[in-house]
């Protein structure tokens, strides 16, 4: 492992200037957002314990990102990658062992982070959905949680994903087809490759289609608490009960936060006669998720559309559907 001389506080930006810049962020949960020259310059990196070969770093993972974003949009701005960590992973330097850590000097401690997400927005390429302004934007996820560190060097497993993310709220709108979530590489090299196929496997048309038909569809007071005792229900149900129903993958306290959002949320809460479109009860979805850890996001965050557009399928067709009979 590379030993870290250099501080890292400049690095990690101040939450309260975060706050004050953008009321919210595209994940939360534990989370804090850091810069790519920190991850570079400040984090050591992660070997495989009985090879001693190097894991691929977050700040590889996400400039071999961006510098392929900046290579396919050529004619558009490209903005700095958003990032938030979490699980710091703190070290020190061999001749700081047994030194009491209040007395630790910076070039002494070594760190880095088990999980890391980030967004990279294209924002000359929008499209307004239901009165709210949507960016095109790239990102991925990391967590080392779910390497053997203890084994000898294995391919490594990433997440990509491309899709909207609405600048009303921050909220990632992200497909099914938008979401390659468990991409396995030997080397950075071989990410290009799997970027192509995402990025071609994606139906950017399809996709916005299905959000804006979104705004067509309404639930009534009385469907949507029908909907929420449902999903409330849905968690207990034994695994054979759940076969054949659509799967939710919200938890308990998320629902409780799309039931509190229904009410209070000034941009995407209920109507005067406390309807709600399926636009912004997705939105409450993508909201509350927000909540995840890293490792669960862009899964639950496509789970969410998913959800969305097969109620709407249902309304649509008048078929029965497990969360609105």
């Amino acid at each position: 492992m590379e030993l870290i001389t250099r501080p890292h506080s400049d690095m990690i930006v101040n939450s309260s200037e975060v706050e004050g810049l953008n009321k919210s962020s595209f994940i939360e949960a534990n989370t804090k957002k850091v810069t790519l020259q920190h991850l570079q310059k400040d984090c050591i990196i992660p070997v495989f314990s009985k090879d001693n070969e190097t894991t691929i770093s977050h700040y590889q993972f996400i400039n071999t990102v961006f510098d392929y974003i900046k290579n396919e949009y050529k004619e558009f701005d490209i903005k700095t990658p958003d990032i938030r960590v979490s699980h710091h992973v703190k070290g020190r330097i061999p001749s700081a062992i047994g030194k009491p850590a209040k007395e630790l000097l910076e070039h002494e401690k070594t760190l880095y982070y088990e999980r890391c997400a980030f967004v990279i927005e294209i924002p000359g390429i929008t499209k307004e959905i239901n009165g709210n302004k949507l960016s095109l934007s790239v990102g991925g996820v990391r967590s080392l949680a779910q390497e053997n560190l203890y084994s000898k060097k294995t391919l490594e497993k990433f997440k990509v994903f491309i899709g909207f993310q609405n600048k009303v709220c921050l909220n990632l709108c992200i497909s099914t087809d938008g979401l390659a979530n468990a991409i396995r590489i030997g080397s950075i090299v071989d990410l290009e490759q799997n970027i192509d196929v995402l990025f071609n496997n994606y139906n950017q048309g399809y996709h916005l289609e299905t959000l804006n038909l979104m705004s067509d569809y309404y639930l009534t007071e009385k469907q949507f608490a029908h909907f929420v005792g449902k999903a409330r229900m849905y968690q207990h149900l034994s695994k054979s009960e759940q076969q054949g129903i659509f799967p939710l993958a919200l938890n308990d306290s998320q629902i409780n936060s799309v039931v509190k959002q229904y009410y209070n949320c000034p941009n995407f809460g209920r109507a005067d006669n406390g309807d709600i479109n399926l636009w912004n009860l997705y939105n409450l979805f993508t909201e509350a998720n927000k909540s995840s850890y890293i490792d669960f996001n862009l899964e639950r965050n496509v789970n969410a559309y998913e959800l969305i557009e097969n109620l709407g399928k249902s309304l649509h067709t008048g078929t029965t559907n497990f969360f609105l009979a």
